[in-house]
């Protein structure tokens, strides 16, 4: 397959929560984000990686896209912006304010 037909995308964005706000926001995308993306067309897949490191927990949010265009319609005109409600920046020490996008090859 050719660079750009038919191609999948992985959007990779990364925070880091305080420790006891870990289930808090695991909540959130359980009742809040993720029922919000489904109903996007283009939308395909997440996947929410977490890991406990010395200065709280880390999650990496993984999401799967038909194309650019469905991106777009999710985080705006910069497909690269990071789309992070106040309710879940209130439970962050730090966060990418840019995600980062990935061909899926397989």
């Amino acid at each position: 397959m050719a660079h750009g037909e038919n191609r999948m995308i992985a959007r990779h964005w990364r925070g880091l929560l305080k420790r006891e706000r870990a289930d808090a926001y695991i909540e959130h995308l359980q009742s809040e984000t993720l029922p919000q993306l489904v109903q996007l067309a283009g939308f395909l897949d997440a996947k929410v990686l977490r890991r406990d490191v010395p200065q709280g927990v880390e999650f990496l949010v993984v999401t799967i896209w038909a194309s650019l265009d469905a991106i777009r319609a999710f985080a705006g005109a910069d497909v690269e912006s990071a789309v992070v409600p106040p309710k879940a920046r209130d439970m962050m020490i730090e966060y990418d304010r840019k995600a980062r996008h990935y061909d899926v090859v397989d």
